[in-house]
């Protein structure tokens, strides 16, 4: 994988988003002509393909990505990714956090490191919702632009299931407290029970609490009662025509399948892959199957 370059944007209230932005590296699966002179099927060209951008899911970073992005360079994309607000190494809040202050970030983020050119849109959790909030605060530049949208593991609306009230109260609470960060709060156990499958590897379940654990807990508690009062519904609608993968994890807890399901329904044409055994970390899971989804939406048009 090649080193990134980094940058700092500012997003439309100031707030610094760190920025990586990771050149196309040599091609590893080579173009050939199909039957009829068309790519061959599981194959990418660099000649027109859009720029990749990924969007991380709540309480990690852009790292969570990474085994994804190596594939991709390697497959001859530009990649970039991002440390959302209040996530790694961008600035702390400022004001109220929800789920549309990230569409307009993305927003942000394009205009300075993929200001024109085909894009591929891809998130994870609740990077899947700043992609909706993005579609549908965006709709022009979203329509003309997107070639293709990768969702994994999210949602377009509020669970609909009651969420404890011990559980509201605890997020309420440390959304108050001062900016430090979770540490020992996050257990690997922990981690293991609520985000993957039974077969997840020791070093993945590691590198995802190592994120979470950095995590402060304001950005914790604030961004989880903004993931509970989002709703990106509407949003799908901008999806007719753009080809869209939805993936999910058969045992993911977190955001559970009847969401890419309801996802899926509302996005015109969506293929929904729901991967048995596998938990929410599916870029860690499932690395092959998230690259193919990638590649699936990705391929030039013939």
């Amino acid at each position: 994988m090649p080193s990134p370059s980094i940058l700092n944007v500012a997003a439309p209230d100031g707030v610094r988003l760190r920025v990586q932005v990771y050149a196309a590296g040599s091609p590893t699966v080579a173009a050939s002509p199909g039957a009829a002179g068309s790519p061959a099927a599981g194959s990418l060209t660099t000649a027109g393909a859009p720029t990749v951008v990924l969007a991380h899911g709540w309480t990690l970073t852009h790292a969570s990505w990474l085994p994804v992005v190596d594939r991709l360079t390697g497959q001859g994309l530009r990649v970039v990714t991002w440390d959302q607000r209040g996530h790694g190494r961008s600035g702390a809040l400022r004001g109220p956090a929800s789920v549309r202050v990230l569409g307009d970030d993305l927003a942000a983020v394009l205009a300075v490191v993929a200001p024109e050119g085909p894009l591929v849109l891809g998130g994870h959790s609740m990077g899947g919702m700043t992609v909706m909030a993005y579609a549908g605060l965006h709709p022009e530049a979203f329509t003309s632009r997107v070639t293709g949208v990768v969702l994994v593991s999210t949602m377009a609306e509020p669970l609909d299931r009651p969420v404890p009230i011990r559980q509201r109260r605890a997020m309420g609470l440390i959304a108050r407290l001062p900016r430090i960060r979770a540490g020992r709060f996050v257990t690997l156990d922990g981690q293991r029970r609520l985000l993957f499958g039974p077969a997840a590897e020791d070093e993945h379940v590691a590198l995802t609490r190592n994120q979470v654990a950095a995590t402060t807990l304001p950005t914790m508690g604030r961004f989880y009662r903004a993931i509970q009062q989002h709703d990106e519904a509407d949003a799908l609608s901008h999806f007719d025509g753009i080809p869209t993968v939805v993936l999910v994890g058969e045992r993911d807890r977190l955001t559970p399948p009847r969401q890419s399901e309801h996802i899926a329904e509302l996005a015109p044409h969506a293929d929904l892959r729901i991967l048995p055994g596998l938990g929410h970390m599916l870029a860690y899971e499932a690395t092959d199957e998230v690259v193919a989804a990638f590649e699936t939406v990705a391929r030039p048009a013939t």
